[in-house]
């Protein structure tokens, strides 16, 4: 069975660019009908929080994206201990002592020398004599796993056959000096036995996947498919990562970007596929990474908003009657005012606002040159209740009574009833605006 992940830290938000990851691997097990987990690598005690871990559920819930499980790594703690026994046992994995300072002079001397700056597993030559005055010394060990130095090759679902010289990459370290597992080794034990099959995530783990897929080994595990998307830009190709915090997703759903917008141009960005707005269930039926390519994929938050605006307005009633009911709009208008409406709304939210120019009336806009022409107009408008001929009525009468026509004689009239200079047809509006004679 088809089985992917979502592994996010929850010590922040999730924004556009962990999205994909997340967006991709659930289209990948819905698709086959497999198994979506959600795993969190809470191991970070410090600064993984329970609130980032429920806005994380939250958004991707209001996303449409559903999980078989939730797995959280800190609950598993006991299973990487035996896992690290395992690999102490194998000799896989070996004491370090160097300090960051001692590494880092290591790494300028490889680079001045032009060497790669590589870990010269110094570890590996300590004797149990050596360990034991390093720590009365005050050093505290850690953990690398030791790779074997032959290529690391595997054919990558978006990048294609990709191979790295084991023996260019550092031994990576596993576990820290307080016995604090890291990302690598967690996610390499959890993948293994939770037997994730695929795995797609942002191509900046790529040197990450070679040294994942020895570790995988190592542990008897099946290595799963891997594929990385590629990593999302400015609009005019500037690094996104610098703002990232305002493309959180709560805060993008906050703005009043419809989900399925979001949703639409995430899964078809970066591909041969246009992007367009679907539903969840179309775009897992023609999703295929084979589409997306490596190159840098340009994101501009803008570009969500004619998708919203589409989205919004293509909804039933029954899908906002509630919104609607929540403004005040009485259930005798509520139908005609999301009829009227609807065509003229980018967010949700615009709703209010319209009802507040049909219910209170809107503050005029009226030009100086058309004061005398909007006060002799009023005059001749009939009190309310208005109905769908009440407009047409008016502006003949108006025409008859000043000589206005077209634009000249419509135009004024529209902004002094709604304030708008754009809008639903009037004939329409009518019925559900309350003009104040006196703003004339």
């Amino acid at each position: 069975m088809t089985t992917t992940r979502f592994a996010p830290s929850p010590t922040g938000h999730i924004h556009v660019g962990n999205l994909r990851a997340a967006l991709f691997n659930y289209l990948i097990a819905r698709k086959a009908g497999g198994t979506f987990i959600l795993r969190f690598d809470d191991t970070d005690v410090e600064r993984s929080k329970q609130e980032y871990m429920d806005g994380i559920k939250r958004d991707l819930e209001w996303l449409g994206i559903e999980w078989s499980r939730i797995e959280q790594q800190s609950k598993r703690l006991d299973r990487y201990e035996e896992a690290k026994e395992q690999l102490r046992a194998d000799g896989k994995l070996y004491e370090v002592f160097e300090t960051p300072t001692e590494l880092d002079l290591k790494r300028k001397k490889q680079l001045n020398m032009g060497k790669p700056p590589v870990y010269d597993r110094a570890g590996l030559s300590l004797s149990d004599d050596d360990k034991a005055r390093l720590r009365a010394e005050g050093r505290e060990a850690y953990w690398r796993f030791k790779l074997d130095h032959e290529r690391i090759e595997w054919n990558d679902g978006i990048l294609g056959d990709i191979s790295i010289d084991a023996a260019s990459v550092s031994d990576p370290v596993l576990i820290r000096t307080d016995g604090t597992v890291l990302y690598t080794f967690a996610s390499s034990v959890d993948d293994s036995d939770m037997g994730v099959t695929d795995i797609v995530r942002g191509s900046d783990h790529v040197t990450n996947t070679a040294t994942q897929i020895q570790i995988i080994q190592a542990l008897g595990g099946k290595v799963p498919n891997f594929a990385h998307h590629s990593l999302l830009t400015g609009p005019q190709g500037e690094e996104l990562s610098k703002r990232l915090g305002s493309l959180a997703i709560k805060d993008l759903r906050d703005a009043g970007v419809a989900p399925e917008a979001l949703v639409s141009m995430m899964s078809r960005l970066g591909s041969s596929q246009p992007v367009e707005l679907l539903s969840l269930e179309e775009i897992a039926e023609s999703f295929d990474l084979s589409h997306f390519g490596a190159s840098p994929t340009k994101f501009d938050a803008e570009d969500l908003w004619p998708l919203t605006r589409h989205q919004n307005q293509s909804l039933p009633f029954d899908a906002v009657k509630d919104r609607i009911a929540g403004l005040g709009v009485p259930d005798e208008q509520a139908e005609r005012f999301w009829r009227v409406a609807s065509q003229n709304i980018t967010k949700l939210d615009d709703l209010a606002e319209w009802w507040d120019i049909f219910s209170k009336g809107a503050e005029p806009d009226i030009a100086e040159e058309d004061r005398e022409f909007i006060a002799e107009a009023m005059k001749l408008l009939p009190p309310p209740p208005y109905t769908d001929a009440t407009w047409g009525e008016w502006t003949s009468a108006v025409k008859e009574a000043t000589g206005r026509k077209g634009k000249g004689l419509y135009m004024p009239l529209r902004k002094a009833v709604t304030g708008q200079a754009h809008g639903p047809d009037m004939s329409d509006v009518m019925p559900l605006v309350q003009v104040v004679k006196a703003r004339g």
